[in-house]
């Protein structure tokens, strides 16, 4: 058995063989398909290769899978023999990957299956197209203020109402080419985002865990998807904390000596994506009733709104790792919220609008009115059980030094 190692270029691949316990260089390889093919072909069917994950790694390993043992990608981050090497070339890097695979000491990337790769590609863009939506409102924002033309009054100016007020504007001439330019790239930029919005949809409606996920409070499609997108299978990550570490929302934690340990921010780690689209789904979760709003407010007053909304986030990735491991629905789901928002994803993939069927039904409003109180009465419950288990947590006694300086 051979430990092949490539050190991964745009144009080229260095490849380095480990065996029998040294590695040596064995030239390079175009990173082309047909140059890669026959590289391919030249490998032993028991031959491992590893390769870092860069952007056209899944592209090569697709190539050399079919013609070798196995193919590894490697985090590129956590290679910290390479990443910490003082003598850093393509030939040593390359060496460095095949002894690393020979010795079983590789870092490695999971890669989805195709499906899962498609999804993080259309959220990846969908991400980068709202980015270049809120520049361009900052843009548009900068333009009011220099100008000095105060509060804006309406809720939305990239409204109807509000462009009417821009074009009323007297701004220079730049400055108005400025705020014209800025409205076509958003509409531009929205067009786009209406057509990733339906590829995803197209995606989901046949996706049984992003149905699922889109139970829980604040989750809609886009959230889901994200999610689903970062997790792929959920059978990757043991506990629930694993996925809280996956995906970043876990606190910093320094510790040294005997010294108490420290935590701080959240890593950031994994799926920048997936962490903010919770984080909006928070918001969005602790604006209704229910145990998710009694816990935003249970963590707010003690460490603000903002904490707190981070805290939900975190929430809401245990709960989704409940929900996916066991296969159950929300228990406090609202159901016509949820209707609702299956409804709204059929409509995205171009579902004709259906018509309202004769006979006597549930007046919508009752219906919501009814399920609102369920969502409370679940709210309250979860307080009375914050409220008993701080109440039987044990007290921490007093120690001397504490008795001597309050005088008792």
């Amino acid at each position: 058995m051979r430990f092949i190692g490539l050190d991964v270029h745009r144009d080229f691949c260095e490849v380095a063989i480990s065996e029998g316990g040294k590695a040596r260089l064995a030239g390079r390889v175009k990173a082309q398909p047909a140059a890669l093919e026959l590289f391919a072909q030249s490998l032993g069917g028991d031959d491992r290769v590893v390769l870092e994950a860069t952007g056209n790694a899944v592209a090569i390993a697709r190539i050399l899978a079919p013609h070798v043992s196995e193919v590894v990608l490697a985090h590129s981050r956590k290679v910290r023999a390479i990443a910490e090497a003082k003598v850093k070339t393509d030939a040593v890097d390359a060496c460095t990957l095949a002894e690393l695979l020979a010795a079983d000491l590789v870092p490695r990337v999971w890669v989805g299956d195709e499906r899962t790769r498609l999804l993080r590609r259309l959220v990846s863009r969908r991400r980068q197209l709202v980015k270049q939506s809120t520049r361009t409102k900052n843009e548009i924002s900068a333009v009011l203020l220099r100008n000095l033309k105060g509060k804006p009054p309406m809720t939305d100016i990239f409204g109807t109402a509000g462009r009417a007020w821009l074009a009323t504007l007297e701004l220079g001439i730049d400055e108005r080419e400025t705020v014209d330019a800025g409205l076509r790239q958003l509409d531009f930029v929205r067009a786009e985002i209406g057509r990733v919005d339906q590829t995803i949809a197209e995606q989901a409606i046949g996706w049984p865990e992003i149905r699922r996920l889109m139970t829980i409070p604040g989750v809609d499609v886009t959230t889901a998807a994200a999610l689903m997108a970062a997790i792929g299978d959920i059978a990757r990550f043991p506990t629930p904390r694993h996925l809280v570490g996956y995906l970043g929302l876990d606190p910093r934690l320094r510790q040294s000596g005997v010294a108490k340990p420290r935590r701080g921010r959240i890593s950031k780690e994994g799926s920048a994506a997936a962490r903010h689209a919770l984080t909006e789904a928070a918001w969005s979760a602790t604006r209704g009733p229910g145990p998710l709003r009694a816990f935003a407010e249970r963590v707010g007053a003690r460490r603000g709104r903002h904490v707190a909304a981070v805290a939900v986030a975190r929430k809401l990735v245990v709960l989704a790792w409940h929900l996916l491991t066991r296969g159950e629905d929300y228990a406090y789901q609202r159901p016509t919220l949820v209707r609702r928002k299956l409804r709204r994803l059929e409509l995205m993939t171009g579902a004709p609008h259906a018509k309202r069927q004769p006979g006597p039904t549930t007046p919508r409003r009752t219906q919501r009115q009814l399920e609102a109180d369920l969502a409370r009465q679940a709210e309250l419950a979860y307080r009375r059980l914050v409220t008993d288990w701080q109440r039987s947590k044990p007290q921490p006694q007093a120690s001397d030094e504490g008795a001597v300086a309050s005088g008792t």
